[in-house]
């Protein structure tokens, strides 16, 4: 089922989905979930290893579970068209209602990190937080600063440790 890819080969295609209708975030602390889309970050190479950054505000749901875990998963459709699916998870929040029932979304467990990934995803990349920062208002553009932040971004970094391919449903 799971078939592990090397990133080098996926990082144009990420970064591609990243910008024409995002990927699924999925964080997890003890036994709550929540999947949120995300639309910025990247993947890039800090320290000597392979590195996804995603920012999450600190408003979201995904915020306080990833907070807390320091871990997670970023599913990525490559065939599949699940631009109504990402649309969803990225205008409802997971506090006050369930993304899986209302989407038919299929959370299954990952392989290296303890945060499900999505099993209608073909690609998935497993990560262990390693750097974070809440970006400060006083070091922003104030042109970004105005039309971007009614409140504020954390930028997890983290290392990817498992990047794999599976057969989605």
């Amino acid at each position: 089922m799971y078939h592990d890819v090397p990133i080098e080969g996926y990082i144009q295609v990420v970064n591609q989905k990243l910008a024409k209708g995002g990927l699924f975030l999925t964080a997890k602390h003890e036994s709550r979930f929540n999947t949120m889309t995300i639309g910025w970050g990247g993947i890039t190479r800090f320290w000597n290893k392979p590195i996804m950054i995603v920012p999450v505000r600190l408003s979201r749901h995904t915020y306080q579970l990833l907070d807390k875990s320091k871990e997670f998963t970023v599913s990525v459709p490559l065939e599949k068209n699940l631009l109504r699916e990402l649309s969803y998870c990225g205008t409802h929040s997971g506090r006050n209602e369930n993304k899986y029932e209302a989407t038919g979304l299929t959370p299954i467990p990952g392989k290296a990190v303890a945060v499900p990934i999505i099993a209608q995803c073909e690609l998935h990349l497993e990560c262990k937080v390693v750097y974070q920062q809440t970006i400060d208002p006083d070091y922003l553009n104030p042109e970004i600063k105005e039309r971007w932040y009614p409140d504020y971004h954390t930028m997890y970094y983290g290392e990817i440790v498992a990047c794999y391919r599976i057969d989605s449903k």
